[in-house]
């Protein structure tokens, strides 16, 4: 119906402290989108299984990772925050998509592709992850899913779920589209490559002020002596300064090129800037509980199984499992 919000769908594993590159690239604008759209916000804890196996700290990354989207700005009055296993339904989709894609198929994803490239064990939930994410966003019938440029191709495989179940059973899900934010998509660390928890070259997104500017003081620079001329098409501080040093772009550009700045003045800029947009954040995080976070995820999980029970009662009775 004309009027009608479209509706979003995305999330993130709990596995390990957001960074500001997740902050960029994912949760900046999770929190834009969400005041347009019908958006579910999801903890994807059973995805982290397949790297993590420490009850402990997968029970404070979830805190942490709601947490995280609260501070940001997704308001949990409008949107739906859930957590993955509170919504036993993705994994039950999950196995029926299972049963109509083949092995192949599953071999060319990049993660699992990834993992044997490197010698590394690709366990079964790693190889099979792209149909849990297809279960993921299609049994809410999501228009669109915000990822990042190296997600984009789960979502043409939930896209090839739905139209190999739709084939087989008949007209039941949406095609969805990825929501990708070009000009962040990939967000340079510490060393130069992209920002990523396993490369620890992170800045914390909620750190404190000293974890802030000692990250950012660890970036790596060239060797260009003070008062020489810098190069800022190829240096890491000045490329996270287009992130946060907007107003002050124009006039860093020009001392970059005159030589007029040296690399720890340019990285202390950026650390006030980044500390000066997050503490406001930091604070509203600080605020919550382990009870209020506990409380909207029960809420949220509610809100998003009754959605789901609804999908796959209709599922259910197009494979024929239903007597």
């Amino acid at each position: 119906m004309a009027g009608e919000k479209q509706r979003l769908l995305s999330g993130a594993q709990p596995s390990g402290k957001a960074h500001i590159g997740n902050y960029l690239g994912a949760l900046r604008q999770w929190a834009t989108l969400s005041q347009t759209h019908e958006s579910m916000f999801m903890v994807a804890d059973y995805h982290t299984l397949t790297s993590l196996r420490r009850a402990a700290q997968l029970k404070e990354n979830i805190y942490d990772l709601a947490a995280d989207f609260i501070a940001v700005g997704i308001d949990p009055e409008k949107s739906i925050i859930f957590k993955q296993s509170d919504v036993p339904e993705h994994t039950e989709l999950a196995w029926i998509f299972n049963c109509l894609v083949s092995v192949s198929f599953l071999m060319q994803a990049h993660a699992y592709k990834d993992k044997v490239a490197k010698g590394l064990e690709a366990n079964a939930g790693l190889f099979d992850y792209p149909m849990l994410m297809a279960a993921d966003i299609l049994l809410y019938d999501a228009d669109i899913v915000p990822v990042g440029q190296d997600q984009r191709q789960h979502v043409e495989y939930a896209r090839e779920a739905a139209s190999k179940f739709n084939l087989a059973f008949g007209a039941t899900f949406k095609m969805p589209q990825e929501y990708i934010l070009e000009e962040v998509a990939v967000v340079p660390g510490t060393d130069g490559q992209k920002m990523s928890k396993s490369y620890g070259n992170t800045v914390p997104l909620f750190g404190t002020d000293d974890e802030i500017r000692t990250a950012v003081l660890n970036i790596v620079t060239d060797s260009t002596p003070v008062g020489e001329p810098l190069n800022p098409e190829t240096d890491t501080t000045f490329a996270l300064h287009r992130h946060f040093s907007a107003e002050q772009l124009s006039d860093l550009e020009k001392r970059y090129r005159e030589g007029t700045i040296g690399y720890k003045e340019s990285k202390e800029l950026l650390a006030d800037n980044i500390i000066a947009l997050i503490a406001p954040m930091r604070e509203k995080r600080d605020a919550l509980t382990q009870d209020d976070i506990r409380k909207i995820l029960q809420t949220g999980g509610e809100r998003a199984r009754e959605r789901a029970s609804q999908k796959m009662e209709d599922v259910r009775k197009k494979v024929g499992v239903t007597l």
